[in-house]
């Protein structure tokens, strides 16, 4: 299973279908330069590629702060409803961790929905911990989308 980051636009539309599992506030018509503008922040998107397209997906980006030195963080990490329990998502995930390791990173980081309980214990297995609890506010409740 290889593992590569979407650099043109018709990779980056192609991983557009995965989108919509984790993120269904979504629109394939801004999608490419929703993507285009997370990358002037850092944003990277990745995806495993079977002969059918795109299987699985993550967005993540590189950063650094007090609390966890160096790290990377997943922003979007899904797979197809169709191709989970293959191993895609787990692929994935160690592909992620040596991208953050080669980065010089010391942890790799993720929120999940409370609700995504499958997701809990995916990460559960793959060696993740649940290590805190992430608290959110509305202060512009007219102009947030809901991601989680």
């Amino acid at each position: 299973m290889k593992v590569q980051i979407a650099r043109s636009d018709e990779e980056i539309l192609a991983c557009f279908p995965l989108m919509p599992e984790l993120r269904p506030q979504l629109d394939e018509g801004s999608f490419v330069a929703k993507v285009r503008a997370l990358e002037e922040s850092g944003y990277l998107l990745a995806y495993l590629q079977e002969p059918e397209g795109p299987v699985a997906a993550a967005g993540f980006r590189l950063g650094e702060s007090l609390a966890w030195g160096r790290f990377l963080y997943v922003d979007d990490l899904v797979t197809l409803s169709s191709h989970r329990s293959r191993g895609f998502g787990s692929a994935l995930l160690s592909w992620l961790t040596e991208f953050a390791e080669k980065q010089g990173c010391e942890q790799l980081h993720l929120d999940s929905g409370v609700q995504r309980k499958d997701a809990h214990r995916f990460y559960e297995r793959e060696g993740m911990l649940l290590a805190s609890h992430h608290f959110s506010k509305l202060v512009a409740p007219n102009r947030v989308t809901r991601g989680f």
